[in-house]
């Protein structure tokens, strides 16, 4: 059984919206996208982020990040290709009510079926395991259902005011241990937590 790894950059308040650039996410008039790339600029972190993508067996992606990832990695500049040759390369699971197959980004298939069923079959096939990039709606469908093995954290040292998060509030505790964690030059936390069960 192959485990399920979330992989999010979110701000001291927990907002894990377009954390990439500007034009990446505005839903709800959000204004601060691409927050999170000053965050990236030391070596530790680079490689911190890089490491799991070159480590999954393939990706799990709601609609919004695949339509993103697949507008842009396909033809990733030549600097980038370090990126983007895994996440090309790699199968790519989507969840989405309104893409229809055939997906168009190279290994890319549909999740069938409700959520949490769909997901938990994926994880009982061979292979590596899967990490969920972005996808603050699956994610948050995901934790609900038990289904996160691993949540892996940079957390910026800055507040954003409102936003998507990942954390639904639901009034469920679900506990979760420390399983690693570093702080980098610029001050972000590079936290993995499991389970506490």
């Amino acid at each position: 059984m192959r485990r399920l790894i979330v992989n999010e950059f979110l701000s001291l308040d927990g907002v894990a919206q377009a954390p990439g650039g500007a034009e990446e996410d505005t839903d709800g008039g959000f204004a601060h996208g691409g927050w999170h790339m000053q965050y990236m600029e030391d070596e530790p972190t680079q490689q911190w982020v890089l490491r799991s993508i070159v480590e999954a067996g393939g990706f799990l992606l709601g609609r919004r990040t695949y339509e993103i990832f697949a507008a842009f990695w396909p033809n990733a500049p030549e600097e980038e290709q370090v990126v983007a040759e895994p996440l090309n390369s790699k199968p790519k699971y989507v969840v989405s009510k309104t893409l229809a197959e055939p997906l168009e980004w190279e290994n890319s298939t549909l999740v069938a079926g409700e959520v949490a069923d769909g997901v938990a079959a994926l994880k009982q096939d061979d292979g590596g395991d899967l990490h969920v990039i972005g996808s603050t709606q699956l994610v948050r469908t995901l934790i609900a259902n038990g289904l996160v093995d691993e949540l892996r954290l940079m957390i910026d040292p800055v507040r954003l005011g409102g936003g998507k998060r990942i954390f639904s509030d639901d009034g469920e505790l679900r506990p979760f241990r420390l399983v690693d964690g570093q702080v980098t030059r610029r001050g972000a936390i590079l936290a993995t937590y499991a389970p506490a069960e």
